[in-house]
């Protein structure tokens, strides 16, 4: 047997032990005949692309004279893009490289002349004519040196073999190593074709990290050509950003509409209510209109302590005056477990990220109150360069986690809408430790 089990002693989970080494084990794994497969598929496929792209393009530039020679051009650019799309689903299924599709077309407009347009200017259509110009002669390379290592390597290792073929068929007592008119240097004792299966050896081990090598070029230019440009893939990232950002604010408005329903709307109705019937007995029992009076005054307490708790929730008088360091204290006031809170900020952030921060600490402080039955947290808050990192770290039970889908992953949602990021570690049994970073943004003016 190759393989052998045994149990990563951090995680638990069963992980695989190969009683050979990687450079022995090489040649027979799945990995590399995968690669092998890319290499000699790459050649015919770089023929095509190769031609259609310079086929296309100089029948466009041919035709430029005419009106012809845009359409020409554009479809030959709309071709390349298709060829695109093949050559990362084939850089996908033989070599394991994940590239995300490049940014679509962007036509302005309807109809075939606002098409032409926007595969002109695609960076996409040119970067893959580019792929399809360079790909050519790397992949002639690839394919030379890939099989002459493999068809050599394992000619030589299996030398011990066959070498009888050239005595009984070709008349010669073995391999050729030399020859002229009056020396011949034949492979035939024991002891040359025991060498030449030696370096036969070496050449098959050391192909499969040659080829390996050789991909490694083509995932380069299959990512940096055929994938999506930082640009386009940071234009995406924020548009889903975006549409966090504005699901959150949408359900943040919600649940004030909620809150403002079910809570003080419907203590001023029922106070409204009791102060008329408390009029209407005034003339006829002043008592009973008194202790009415002295109801609806209890509950505008409670109505008023209702806003205060409502405006506290949408953003805090205590944050905007006196910061993070008073606000967070107030927080952990109304945590059910003691709460030790440290903040070491040498100046303000901006508003928007001090907000984000303080709503940040105040659900994990619930979540803490709620799930974790500890007996004790703490909250630090501290800037390193650029990024404003706090940390929540409680003795409870543990087992918090953002994949489960509960309030974690909408707040890692949050944090990732502005460039922040959540991290949790919360084996079962505790302790939790939650830390989330965000950009600082510029000191508050």
């Amino acid at each position: 047997m190759a393989t052998d089990y045994g149990y990563d002693s951090g995680l638990g989970f069963p992980e695989t032990r190969h009683r050979l080494p990687a450079g022995l084990r090489a040649p027979f794994e799945g990995r590399t005949w995968r690669e092998f497969g890319y290499v000699l598929l790459s050649l015919p496929i770089s023929i095509l692309m190769f031609t259609y792209a310079v086929t296309m393009v100089s029948l466009g530039a041919g035709l430029l004279v005419t009106f012809l020679g845009i359409p020409v051009f554009a479809a030959g650019l709309a071709g390349c893009r298709g060829l695109g799309a093949l050559e990362r689903a084939r850089a996908r299924g033989l070599l394991g490289l994940e590239v995300a599709d490049p940014e679509p077309l962007r036509t302005r407009g309807s109809g075939f002349m606002a098409w032409i347009g926007a595969v002109l200017k695609s960076g996409t259509s040119w970067r893959t004519l580019l792929y399809s110009v360079l790909h050519l002669p790397w992949a002639l390379f690839s394919f030379v040196v890939a099989v002459n290592f493999w068809v050599y390597g394992w000619a030589l290792l299996t030398y011990p073999l066959w070498f009888w073929v050239f005595p009984a068929y070709a008349g010669q007592d073995g391999l050729q190593l030399y020859g002229d008119e009056t020396h011949h240097i034949y492979l035939d004792n024991p002891f040359e074709i025991g060498v030449t299966a030696l370096v036969g050896l070496l050449f098959t081990l050391a192909t499969p990290w040659i080829v390996r090598a050789l991909t490694t070029v083509d995932r380069v230019m299959v990512h940096g050509l055929l994938g999506p440009t930082r640009l386009s893939a940071r234009v995406v990232e924020l548009e889903s950003d975006r549409g966090v950002v504005v699901d959150t604010a949408a359900a943040d408005l919600r649940r004030i509409e909620r809150d403002l329903h079910d809570g003080a709307q419907a203590r001023l109705v029922a106070l409204a209510m009791d102060l008329g019937l408390a009029k209407e007995k005034l003339a006829e029992d002043p008592h009973a209109a008194a202790r009415m009076v002295d109801e609806a005054h209890g509950e505008v307490k409670t109505a008023l302590q209702e806003l205060r708790d409502l405006a506290r929730g949408i953003h805090p008088a205590v944050l905007t005056d006196r910061g993070l360091d008073a606000a967070l204290s107030s927080v952990a006031s109304r945590c059910t477990v003691p709460v030790q809170v440290e903040v070491d900020l040498p100046s303000r952030p901006a508003p928007a990220i001090e907000g984000i921060a303080y709503f940040t600490v105040s659900e994990l402080l619930q979540n803490v109150s709620k799930h974790a039955r500890a007996t004790g947290a703490a909250v630090d808050v501290w800037r390193v360069e650029d990024r404003l990192l706090l940390q929540v770290v409680d003795n409870g039970v543990g087992g918090a986690d953002v994949s489960a889908g509960s309030g974690l992953a909408g707040l890692a949602e949050r944090l990732d809408a502005v460039d922040g990021i959540l991290v949790v570690d919360s084996p079962v049994g505790g302790p939790t430790r939650v830390t989330a970073e965000l950009p600082w943004r510029g000191d508050r003016v």
